[in-house]
């Protein structure tokens, strides 16, 4: 007996000796893992920026030792949040220019430009957010007060979803824009002969040719109030839509140099620069970056009337939308990325535009299986195409369908919304959908976008009962759709997306326990802290 007492107290010495080493413990926490048994855990431990133990306090106190541990105290953690389809450039540029979210009138967009006039005094006004559909007249604006408040300076402000610009006289002069300029894929839209400058998709390519480029330090500013902001929000990684080369190269050189940390899948758009370029290339990735999709659009907004409808608007008779592109060219650059290891994500609302883009997947890609293709918003659907889903990642964004209800039905009508926003449906189909904000569309904040993929209202509670419920997500669904969904999307979900061991410690501490809380009180959830790599960002 005696030998077996003095093995047993050599046995515990050893054991307290032979401890693992970690960088961080975190203790007596209300951890989501998010695994594929949506199990729940106490702690866990990080070496060199990954997991390397989950389980109970005790467990992980009595395996691993630290000179970093924390106790949250019964705080709620979950992985980091994905979004899955947003523009993170362009909201770090919108901080530099005049911003119109949330405008209730014209007059109030005209004051706030001439606000920002009086601060900045800048050669050319840009700026974005505005939303006719938020005014009392709902009908696109006019030039006349933009071109009496400022008959010298250009100004040209963009509609909050990026398909839309109404610009002044001296813009248009400027970008050589009269009532005889044509525009494939886009429109310039006139009253009784005359010029509105209101343009719709391409035709804005007029303007933008002209407005002056961001210096190398706005730009690298911009990428960084972005960061800021996303961390703020517990978003660990972006899938940032649509970007061009210098951009790519600017954000790769911020990441290397340490001085941004988030992580960001980069889609280039579809121009024959960035084709020729990437294809060409291949697919990159370093710890921070990663680039294996491409972005494609095929239609513009609903809001703006853009969006490629199978028969016409309810609301403008003989409009059916918006194609920005030749369906020649769509076949051309879908066949040029099915040749290579590239994904490739296309935008498309209108039900035309999905059946186009869904179709064509199905010809190019040939019966080829788990290539993750991705719609991106698939907003508007015909019955016969959520089929053509079956192996076709949905990638939706639930705060459209919130912002979206009061006007979509005027839009396309009784009958087509009942097919609109259905995200219980391809999530049925796919068996995942992967959840976004397309911010600085719609607000950054992910509880924004899990209150409204859930409750299906806006968050004065309007409607009641919620809005088409029957396509509203659970929120384990929901949660999976902001991390390990999301990072499948990415072909990413064997390194991020769920809290185990082998996979970066990239998670946040939340002030409220997202999966019980009433719902109503989601979109006040704050994240208390942002870990990166194990570190707090």
């Amino acid at each position: 007996m005696k030998t077996i007492f003095q093995l047993s107290i050599l046995f515990l010495i050893v054991s307290c000796s032979t401890k693992k080493p970690a960088d961080l413990i975190v203790v007596n926490a209300n951890i989501y893992t998010v695994n594929s048994q949506f199990e729940k855990a106490e702690a866990f431990a990080v070496k060199d920026g990954k997991f390397i133990g989950i389980g109970t306090t005790e467990e992980i106190s009595n395996t691993y030792e630290t000179d970093s541990m924390i106790d949250v105290n019964g705080k709620t953690i979950v992985p980091g949040f994905i979004d899955a389809h947003c523009h993170f450039y362009r909201m770090g540029l919108g901080e530099q220019q005049v911003k119109l979210e949330g405008t209730k009138s014209y007059d109030e967009v005209i004051a706030r430009i001439v606000a920002f006039n009086n601060e900045k005094h800048p050669d050319f006004i840009t700026g974005r957010g505005w939303d006719q559909n938020d005014w009392p007249e709902k009908e696109f604006p006019t030039k006349d007060k933009l071109d009496s408040v400022f008959p010298d300076i250009p100004v040209a402000i963009t509609r909050i979803d990026n398909h839309a610009m109404l610009v002044n006289q001296v813009a248009l002069d400027l970008g050589s824009v009269d009532h005889t300029t044509k525009v494939e894929g886009g429109e310039i839209i006139k009253e009784n002969g005359n010029l509105t400058g209101v343009l719709l998709d391409r035709a804005m390519d007029l303007i933008k040719a002209i407005i002056p480029k961001p210096s190398k330090a706005t730009s690298a500013q911009a990428l960084k109030d972005a960061e800021r902001i996303c961390l703020d929000y517990g978003l660990t990684t972006v899938d940032e839509a649509g970007l061009y080369i210098p951009d790519i190269e600017i954000i790769d050189s911020l990441q290397q140099a340490g001085e941004m940390h988030i992580r960001i899948y980069a889609m280039p758009y579809t121009t024959d620069e960035n084709l020729d370029f990437y294809l060409k290339q291949g697919p990159t990735k370093t710890d921070r970056l990663h680039i294996k999709g491409f972005k494609y659009v095929a239609d513009g907004a609903l809001g703006s009337r853009g969006a490629t409808l199978r028969e016409p608007y309810s609301d403008r008779e003989g409009h059916y939308g918006i194609l920005k592109d030749s369906y020649a060219r769509l076949q051309k650059v879908a066949k040029r990325i099915a040749a290579s290891e590239f994904q490739m994500n296309s935008h498309a609302i209108g039900d035309s535009a999905n059946h186009i883009v869904l179709n064509t997947y199905k010809r190019v890609l040939n019966g080829e299986k788990g290539r993750r293709w991705r719609v991106e918003h698939a907003q508007i659907l015909s019955p016969e195409d959520f089929k053509l889903f079956d192996d076709i990642i949905p990638s939706v964004q639930p705060t459209h369908a919130t912002s979206d209800m009061y006007w979509a039905g005027d839009r396309v009508g009784t009958e087509r919304i009942k097919n609109a926003y259905a995200y219980k449906e391809l999530l049925n189909t796919y068996g995942q959908v992967a959840l976004g904000t397309d911010f600085p569309v719609e607000q950054v904040s992910p509880f924004l976008t899990f209150y409204a993929a859930v409750a299906r209202q806006d968050t004065m509670g309007y409607p009641e009962g919620g809005f088409q419920t029957e396509n509203a997500l659970t929120r384990e669904e929901t949660l999976k759709g902001m991390t390990i969904w999301a990072a499948y999307s990415n072909f990413e979900e064997n390194e991020k997306g769920s809290i185990e061991p082998g996979k970066l410690a990239d998670f946040i501490v939340l002030d409220q326990d997202i999966m019980t809380v009433d719902i109503d009180e989601v979109p006040n959830i704050k994240v208390l802290q942002t870990f990166i790599d194990g570190i707090a960002r």
